[in-house]
Order: C-alpha cells, then sequence, then structure tokens
C-alpha cells in the first residue's frame, strides 16, 4: 500500500506508472462479519451501537472482473444506509450478498462471511478489467453507488429500474470504507479537481439522491418559483435538496430540529425556516394515533413563510413520523417524493387529502448514471457544494456511524482512508479560492 499512496501523492506520476504497480494480497477495509448479525437482537434501534459491530480487518484483494475497476480509496464517507448495515436493520445485508452470489459464478464473489461496507469513494484507478475503455489507471475518480448488470430490458430506459441493480457496499461487497474498492466501471466518475479528497467523496450517494429525487424528470421534476418543503434541511441529503433548490430557482422551506440548523440553512440562502421543535409540533398523539390539528397548524406556518402558498413539492425521508404531514400540506396536484423512511418504514396517512387533491407520491431511489453524472457536474462546476463537517479516520468508523446513527452530526461525516491526513488532492486551486466559504460552510459550525 506504501508504494501506491506514493505513487498517489507523487506530482509526476503517468498512467504507465500505476499500471505497473505491484497491487497487494491484501487490505484493510470496515467489515460487519456474518456471525455477529443476531448481536443486537431484541435490543432497542437506538440502542444498537455501530462501534461494537463495525470491524478494520485485513481483507484479500478480490478478483477483478470483466467491466470492473479496482480503485485506491483515499477517503469516503458515511451514510445511512452505513448505519442500517452496521446494526443489521431492517434486515441483515448478507442475505443481499448470499442472493447476489447466486447470480453468477462472478457474483459468487460477494458472498462471503464479513461485508465491506461504503457506499462513496474518491481516489485513483489502480486496474481495470476486460472491456474497460474509458478509465485507465492513475485517473482520479469518484464513485457513485448504482451497480447494475444491465441484461434485463427493463434497465434500458431507467437503469434503476433493472432487476438486479443494487446499491454498491449495502447490497454488494467490496465497498468503499476500506483502501481499496471493487467498482463496476460505470459507476465512476471524474473527481472534482477544486475538492480535496474527503471533500469530493462526501457528495455522491446524498447529492445524486436528491438530484433524482428534487430535479429529475424521474422525480419531482422542480421548476423555477416552486415552494419546495425540505424536511432535515441541514442534513446529508436535505442540505443538498436546499443547495439545489436555491440554484434551481425554486423557493425552499427548510424544516429543522435547532437554531443551530437554521442559522446553516441561512447560510446557504434559505430564508423561510421552521424550528419544529422551537415550535413544538407534534404530529402523532400517540403511537397509534394522528394529529390532524398539528397538520393544520403546519400548514398555517408554511403559507406564512410562502405568501399564502402551499407547497408544491415535498422532499420527504424521514418517512413514518412525518408522512401524514407531507400529505396534507402538499397543494393540490403537488408532488410528494419518498427516498427513505429513517423515522419508520410504516407510513399512514389520510388518503382523502391525496385522491381528491389529485396528489402524487412518488418512491424514488438513489439516481440513474445520467442523473449522478449530472448531480456530479454541478459538484466540479461549483454550482452546488460539499456539506463536510467533520473527518473521522478509517479506524473511527465505528464512531463516525454511531454519530450519524444518533443524528449527532450536521450534513455528512468523511473517513480517510489513504489519505494520511485532510486537504490533500486539490488540483485546482484557483477555482476553489473563489468557493471556499461555501466548501467550509459545514465545518465552520
Amino acid at each position: 500500500m506504501k508504494e501506491i499512496l506514493d505513487a498517489i501523492l507523487a506530482s509526476d506520476s503517468k498512467p504507465a506508472d500505476f499500471a505497473n504497480l505491484a497491487l497487494p494480497e491484501s487490505y484493510r477495509a470496515v467489515t460487519v462479519h456474518k456471525d455477529e448479525a443476531d448481536m443486537f437482537d431484541g435490543m432497542p434501534t437506538r440502542e444498537k451501537d455501530p462501534r461494537k459491530s463495525l470491524h478494520l480487518d485485513e481483507v484479500p484483494l478480490p478478483e477483478l472482473g470483466p467491466g470492473e475497476a479496482l480503485v485506491a480509496v483515499m477517503a469516503s464517507s458515511v451514510n445511512y444506509n452505513s448505519v442500517w448495515t452496521s446494526i443489521f436493520e431492517p434486515v441483515s445485508t448478507f442475505g443481499f450478498l448470499e442472493r447476489y452470489g447466486r447470480t453468477s459464478e462472478l457474483a459468487r464473489r460477494h458472498d462471503l462471511p464479513y461485508h465491506i461496507i461504503g457506499s462513496d469513494l474518491a481516489g485513483v484507478v489502480l486496474r481495470t478489467g476486460p472491456g474497460v475503455n474509458a478509465w485507465q489507471p492513475g485517473d482520479e475518480v469518484v464513485a457513485h453507488c448504482l451497480s447494475v448488470e444491465l441484461e434485463n430490458a427493463d434497465g434500458h430506459n431507467d437503469t434503476m429500474l433493472d432487476p438486479e441493480q443494487r446499491i454498491w457496499g449495502f447490497e454488494t461487497n467490496f465497498g468503499g470504507l476500506a483502501e481499496i474498492a471493487l467498482v463496476k466501471s460505470n459507476q465512476l466518475m471524474p473527481k472534482p479537481a477544486h475538492l480535496s479528497w474527503e471533500e469530493a467523496a462526501a457528495p455522491g450517494l446524498v447529492n445524486s439522491t436528491a438530484y433524482r429525487q428534487l430535479v429529475s424528470r424521474n422525480g419531482a421534476g422542480m421548476k423555477q418559483g416552486d415552494n419546495v418543503l425540505i424536511w432535515g434541511a441541514s442534513g446529508g441529503l436535505g442540505s443538498y435538496a436546499t443547495q439545489m433548490a436555491l440554484a434551481g430557482g425554486a423557493n425552499p422551506i427548510c424544516v429543522v430540529s435547532s437554531p443551530q440548523k437554521a442559522d446553516i440553512c441561512r447560510s446557504m440562502g434559505a430564508e423561510a425556516i421552521i424550528d419544529r421543535n422551537a415550535e413544538g409540533y407534534r404530529f402523532w398523539k400517540d403511537e397509534n394515533t394522528q394529529d390532524p390539528r398539528e397538520w393544520k397548524r403546519f400548514g398555517k406556518r408554511i403559507r406564512e413563510l410562502t405568501g399564502g402558498e402551499d407547497v408544491d413539492i415535498v422532499f420527504e425521508h424521514p418517512g413514518r413520523e412525518t408522512f401524514g404531514a407531507s400529505v396534507y400540506v402538499t397543494r393540490k396536484g403537488g408532488t410528494i417524493t419518498t427516498c427513505a423512511s429513517t423515522s419508520g418504514y410504516m407510513h399512514s396517512y389520510d388518503n382523502r387529502y391525496l385522491w381528491m387533491s389529485l396528489k402524487r407520491i412518488i418512491g424514488s431511489h438513489f439516481a440513474n448514471y445520467r442523473e449522478a453524472w449530472e448531480a456530479n457536474r454541478l459538484i466540479a462546476k461549483g454550482k452546488i457544494h460539499p456539506t463536510l463537517s467533520k473527518t473521522y479516520s478509517l479506524q473511527e468508523t465505528g464512531q463516525a456511524a454511531h454519530d450519524v446513527h444518533r443524528n449527532a452530526h450536521q450534513g455528512k461525516v468523511g473517513v480517510l482512508c489513504l489519505a494520511p491526513r485532510e486537504g490533500m488532492g486539490v488540483r485546482d486551486a484557483e477555482m476553489r479560492a473563489k468557493h471556499i466559504d461555501a466548501i467550509n460552510r459545514f465545518r465552520n459550525v
């Protein structure tokens, strides 16, 4: 690994230098273990501790197949799917790996007694498999997390509809929280030159997810002037949705849970902000009963902030706790897009407000390659900025996942893998200087 890192850090390394590097037989990676999948059985979700289930192991280098690439990972980040994997909810990810392993001889590599997690990376291509022409050793890249086979017709209009679509590092093995990762070559995109390794690794999953959910025709198809209600507007997903709404001429109504998070939204340029804790919204009377009076109070507050207008789009991801309110406050003919359920998967709402007002609920899951590429292009052009707030070492990944699980973070948290320190990998210092305040916005909290 030292020779690989030396080549990356050298200013004069050529593609041939990387192609001639000897690959290690093993590397360090963050894993969960199959024989520990029941370690949290019977415990409340909040008490399940990723620090106990995530391990830093030395693992064998996987075989490189056709259409694939091995990437030296300089930095990665923690997403909520890393938390789900670490606490074995809603199911153990080893079921995903077993099913994938049965699909082909090559896929059998993924069915192991350990799962290398992580769905983001920024790094350098080391090797490419047969049939890869667009990338070569030495290329500096980021990776999106869509792993897709594309052997079924259903995937060729929208790759997210492919029946063999999976999320890399969650439903596949050999993820990005490691020194080396195995990806399909069509996951790779150019690393934004003005960002450090850890900054470039932070947006991938959440930025692409927000783009599809909010901007793409496969999601809400946001347009100028739309009022967009964004739950968790300073968080990993919401911070990108807020930026996209502002950059696209829409009006974000940012829902947050503290004055500090409200200040983050203001620093991004948002003006309409609701601190749900300060204003005391309680959408559930008890475990089984929602409170429509609170929906109405919430809708009234939104109209106070929009000049009397209801929201055109709701950017949903909390799920059970907020979904009834989201359906209620959406304008007639409006759209609720949902990509997650961090507060619970079983949603309930009053369907009269959906069907009689011709509203739409759209399920949105990650992004196809084109959407991910467009989202990354916005980062590269300085239209959207990373929301990195804190960076951990690879051996501290358990603590990073614990902090995300407890919502004790802002924006995204990064993980240094091979990068020896923060701030490395910047290739365009002039562009960086133009956007440095926005790049550091979440770090300054």
